[in-house]
């Protein structure tokens, strides 16, 4: 028993030096969206590629595997504690899939991704996507090589290997079967809502307001809701993103429009529900580096941003307690706004261009086709060459919105630059998890309006903090929902929530 135990002991030192080395890339990865000079790019993709091929050497050194194999043979090492059973569990399943994959390759990934982020900023700049072209073409054969490493699933897709990465064990065909009926069901109540209600007036989202303004209320907005930003801090970027990176360290980033003040006040709260999860995993101590300090899921993390961003971010209880503190950070712009008007301009049903920015009801039709279409290229049934064309096809039958240009076309997202296929299906499933997630805290906290309405978040993320933040990743998505919620995911939640804003913000309640 004592040599089992210092078998585990061995393999968290050696994670945690693994983890240290990949906060190093993240880091060189935040910089590379933030502050780095354009002169900078081709070094930082080499150094970039250096540090993935490190860390892919750490992930897959003999000697954790032979650790690994010493503590399997004591069951009574995880059956004395749970935590420590799911540690190992867990880092076995990372191994295997690391040892899976050639360190040539996780650099090539690194150091073409670094250079096809570049490109793409320029080519997005330019409404150029003929000069992002070779790049995406390079990336998606990269993602293709790296799905035939690990290995298509028995009864699977080589699509299923690269989902796996960011949603363990999901399936596209399983996806598929939950997006087709819920693209459906959005379409019906979009057109529901579109012929029956009375669209609200937004012309107040368009206030012109100061970017330093805006940064101030997003401040005074993450602090409320928990974020320490002693622990971390918020800066700017072209597409925004937040990065956990280590102990003590959560870099959040967002945008700002002059004239579209919504769009980065939800970015930032987006952000700071990631940053949320990051800063209230266990990352103390000598955990950092070992599963139990890290997320579940993409779906489970993105389900903590939109549970922020929208069901508390857009509701009347939060604009009650926000709309003094933005009229008075923004000089008065917001005159004589009420809290109903608020609301109502920030819960439309109305079918726009660009993701990001894209109301609740119609989000999830932007995700699903994505889905369709990285799932089509990974397949080889659609060549990167048709993609603008295809983009704007699908864009007009799902969401009956015309696309002027690439730029707020298929160039809008970053993701495909660093080959991040896969991704996309996550940010739906988020939506799923939050509204399942979300009833069953409404119905532990009674009295969660009236604290939201004073500006106290404390309960709520108390909440998050035990029974998400806590677990790491202990628990899988599917039993992490089962376990809050008693039931398996299911689509009603996001329904029932989506006509409650929707419909009162239409006159149609």
């Amino acid at each position: 028993m004592a040599d089992t135990q210092a078998s585990y002991a061995e393999l968290v030192k050696l994670k945690r030096e693994q983890a240290t080395l990949g906060s190093v890339s993240a880091l060189v990865g935040w910089d590379q969206e933030t502050y780095m000079p354009a002169g900078g790019a081709d070094f930082r993709a080499e150094q970039s590629a250096v540090l993935a091929k490190l860390v892919h050497e750490r992930a897959t050194s003999p000697r954790v595997g032979e650790l690994l194999d010493a503590c399997a043979q004591d069951r009574a090492l995880g059956d004395a504690s749970p935590p420590t059973g799911a540690s190992l569990r867990e880092m076995r399943r990372d191994y295997d899939l690391a040892t899976k994959l050639p360190g040539d390759l996780v650099a090539e990934l690194a150091q073409t991704g670094s250079l096809a982020q570049e490109a793409w900023k320029h080519a997005r700049e330019g409404n150029d996507f003929q000069a992002f072209r070779p790049w995406l073409e390079k990336m998606v054969e990269l993602a293709r090589r790296k799905a035939q490493c690990y290995g298509t699933p028995e009864g699977g897709e080589a699509y299923d290997a690269l989902l796996n990465e960011y949603e363990p064990d999901a399936r596209a065909s399983e996806i598929a079967g939950v997006f087709e009926p819920l693209r459906e069901r959005l379409s019906a109540f979009i057109a529901e809502v579109r012929d029956n209600g009375t669209p609200p007036d937004t012309k107040v989202l368009g206030t012109k307001i100061s970017e330093g303004a805006q940064h101030a209320f997003g401040i005074r907005v993450l602090d409320a809701i928990g974020c320490d930003l002693n622990a971390g801090r918020l800066d700017t970027t072209t597409h925004p993103f937040c990065s956990g990176m280590a102990p003590g360290d959560t870099r959040l980033t967002t945008r700002y429009r002059e004239q579209h003040f919504s769009d980065a006040l939800y970015s930032t709260m987006h952000e700071g529900g990631h940053g949320l999860y990051e800063q209230g995993l266990p990352k103390g101590g000598e955990l950092f580096g070992t599963p139990l300090a890290e997320s579940v899921s993409l779906g489970i993390h993105e389900s903590q941003s939109r549970l922020w961003e929208n069901f508390v971010g857009r509701s009347s209880q939060f604009w009650t307690w926000a709309m003094p503190i933005a009229k008075d950070l923004f000089g008065g712009a917001l005159g004589g706004v009420s809290v109903e008007h608020m609301t109502a301009a920030v819960n439309t049903a109305t079918p726009s261009l660009i993701r990001v920015e894209s109301d609740e009801a119609t989000y999830n039709l932007h995700v699903m086709l994505r889905f369709t279409l990285e799932r089509a290229m990974m397949r080889g049934e659609l060549e990167v060459a048709d993609l603008p064309g295809e983009w704007n096809r699908l864009m007009q039958e799902m969401l009956g919105v015309e696309v002027p240009d690439d730029a707020r076309g298929c160039l809008q997202d970053v993701h495909w630059s660093f080959g991040l296929m896969g991704y996309f299906p996550t940010y739906a499933l988020g939506n799923l998890y939050a509204a399942q997630i979300w009833e069953t805290i409404r119905e532990r906290i009674p009295t969660l309006d009236a604290q939201i309405e004073r500006g106290s978040f404390g309960e709520l993320l108390g909440f998050l903090r035990e029974h998400i933040h806590a677990h790491g990743r202990r628990y899988s998505a599917g039993e992490l929902c089962e376990r809050i919620t008693g039931k398996p995911l299911e689509a009603e939640p996001l329904m029932r929530h989506l006509a409650s804003r929707v419909k009162p913000a239409y006159g149609m309640a």
